[in-house]
């Protein structure tokens, strides 16, 4: 249920992307799509708790790039990352650049923030087993959905006990505010790649740009992928190939989800505002 319901959102941002749009994207355009999708997905948790409450302990991390007018606008919410890939003048080489910011409370920055926002709450970040998690349950501090920790009247009885907080919501705990970063793209823009934090785990930025930029082609998405899960494997001690014959349903405990996306930057089409086909390069690989 979750995983389809993870689906719907994604595609809620899109489509309010395009009905907010009107053909000239702003940060405020992507704003307001992302707390419409925020405000609809609520409204269902609403509509279905009598029959399907544990809706509402379902959420999303979401990262979305649009290209208009020559400017890249990224926004974020979770712990998913973009980075671009940008050759350094003549050199032959690429550098890469984090182009997203993150918000998972195991980086000191969000802890600082989540503790600005409830200073009388001793609780809302909690170490447990070696990982810092909002109100000791999740670790990422916006989001899509998750409602159970927004809205008071969803986080009771009969949802999941393990959801329930031991205290009286006051105020929202997470957000789905997202951050936005413009970018106006530069000819020496040549890739970016959008991955989920399953990836960056066991990838450096460094260390993914190198791989697409030997292997630009088709593919390289599934290379960064197999990549991040051949690094799992040698830190569990055991062969890659022993590691792809664990079940799909195991496996979580191994690594986390891996889902890529290297979208290669066609300049000229950027360039004239026109779309054709196909307008960029996009490639993409999951691993559950």
């Amino acid at each position: 249920m979750s995983r389809s319901y993870v689906g719907y959102l994604r595609h809620c941002v899109y489509a309010a992307i395009s009905a907010e749009s009107d053909g000239v994207v702003t940060a405020e355009t992507i704003r307001n799509a992302f707390l419409r999708t925020e405000e609809g997905f609520t409204a269902l948790v609403s509509e279905l708790w009598s029959t399907r409450p544990n809706v509402a302990t379902v959420g999303s991390c979401c990262l979305v790039g649009v290209i208009c007018q020559r400017t890249l606008f990224v926004a974020n919410l979770g712990d998913s990352r973009v980075v671009l890939g940008k050759r350094v003048g003549n050199t032959g080489e690429v550098a890469a650049i984090q182009l997203s910011t993150e918000h998972n409370a195991n980086l000191e920055e969000v802890r600082h923030e989540l503790k600005d926002l409830h200073p009388h709450d001793p609780q809302i970040v909690v170490l447990k087993h070696g990982v810092w998690r909002v109100k000791g349950i999740i670790q990422v501090s916006k989001s899509i959905g998750d409602v159970y920790m927004k809205h008071a009247q969803f986080n009771r009885e009969p949802i999941n006990a393990k959801f329930r907080l031991p205290e009286p919501m006051h105020m929202p705990i997470l957000s789905a505010n997202p951050t936005i970063l413009s970018h106006p793209l530069h000819p020496n823009d040549s890739f970016l790649i959008f991955a989920s934090d399953g990836l960056w785990e066991h990838l450096s930025n460094e260390k993914a740009v190198e791989i697409v930029h030997k292997h630009p082609h088709a593919g390289s998405a599934k290379r960064l992928v197999k990549t991040a899960l051949q690094e799992a494997a040698r830190k569990r001690e055991m062969r890659y190939s022993d590691l792809r014959k664990i079940d799909k349903k195991v496996r979580r405990h191994f690594h986390d989800d891996i889902t890529v996306i290297v979208l290669f930057l066609n300049h000229d089409l950027i360039s004239r505002g026109t779309v054709e086909e196909p307008p960029v390069s996009i490639r993409s690989a999951v691993d559950h």
